[in-house]
């Protein structure tokens, strides 16, 4: 099982020299992937509620800084040589979604391949207010944007006519090195969320409260892949492990509800310095890991 570290694009990874020392690192210590998070700005007073935290708030403070996730997964690409690079997760609603695909289909082949493109709708609606964005049927348009975007990524010629797109008479090049395009995994773990996920994802990036809730997630993946006619088989899964609540006993779970990566936050596993902290449990639990 794939062990990632998210999110790399705030706190101390603010610094350059640390970041590119820090992915080098979880490169020689046997990691697979690094992960980040997107917001472009945090208001300093919000009504609309975050909904993986019971406060319904972020988990940082509101004058916390944080880098764009693919200019942060840039420089981590050209630092190191197999970390795989993931979005988790990019707000594509906010975004341009013609400067989005070429964004990302310009990191995949940079990176030679490396790109695990996580997205997501969002749900700060101050945010979008101050992007200019409308924040109502932002599902329909995240939709409509997967179906455009992996058009554009054939490299072929673009004829996409939808509510929100119209796009027709070019291609764009160069692809994704990934064919026919860098996995896609879709965040989010409410019903609309789960059908996007099964009706256009690669993959499912989830977040749950606990193991129970957890548990509760991939029944309701199953019973939309039982009505959409899709193979669950067919979904990479990749989860957070809060290891310091859950421990090692926790992976039997993971493998067993077919979780192909599971994500680590430094700070969440209470060992110290970011450095220390993968050093520590990479000798803890990264051999059972890549047992399991």
């Amino acid at each position: 099982m794939h062990v990632g570290i998210t999110p790399i694009n705030s706190a101390a990874y603010l610094d350059p020299g640390y970041l590119r020392s820090f992915s080098q690192q979880l490169e020689e210590l046997g990691y697979e992937s690094v992960w980040t998070f997107e917001h472009v700005i945090v208001p300093y007073d919000y009504e609309s509620r975050y909904p993986y935290n019971p406060s319904g708030k972020l988990g940082l403070p509101t004058d916390a800084g944080f880098t764009d996730p693919f200019i942060a997964l840039t420089f981590v690409a050209g630092a190191t040589q197999r970390l795989r690079l993931g979005t988790g997760v990019n707000i594509v609603t906010q975004a341009n979604a013609l400067y989005f695909a070429k964004q990302a289909s310009s990191l995949d082949h940079l990176s030679g391949g490396r790109l695990e493109l996580g997205i997501g709708v969002g749900w700060l609606e101050e945010e979008f207010d101050a992007l200019g964005v409308p924040f109502d049927r932002r599902g329909a348009r995240a939709d409509e944007y997967i179906d455009a975007m992996t058009a554009a990524w054939s490299g072929e010629d673009v004829n996409f006519q939808g509510e929100f797109l119209n796009w027709t008479g070019f291609s764009m090049l160069p692809t994704p090195a990934q064919r026919p395009r860098m996995p896609l995994l879709i965040g989010g773990t409410t019903p609309p969320a789960i059908r996007r996920l099964v009706a256009r994802g690669d993959g499912w990036y989830v977040i749950h409260k606990d193991l129970d809730d957890f548990k509760r997630l991939i029944g309701e993946m199953h019973a939309e892949c039982d009505r959409q006619g899709r193979d669950p088989a067919e979904l990479a899964l990749t989860a957070y492990w809060n290891y310091h609540r859950e421990g090692l006993e926790a992976l039997e779970i993971y493998r067993d509800h077919g979780v192909e990566r599971l994500l680590v936050n430094t700070a969440a596993l209470r060992m110290g310095r970011p450095a220390d902290a993968i050093a520590q449990f990479a000798d803890e639990a990264l051999p059972a890991c890549n047992e399991a």
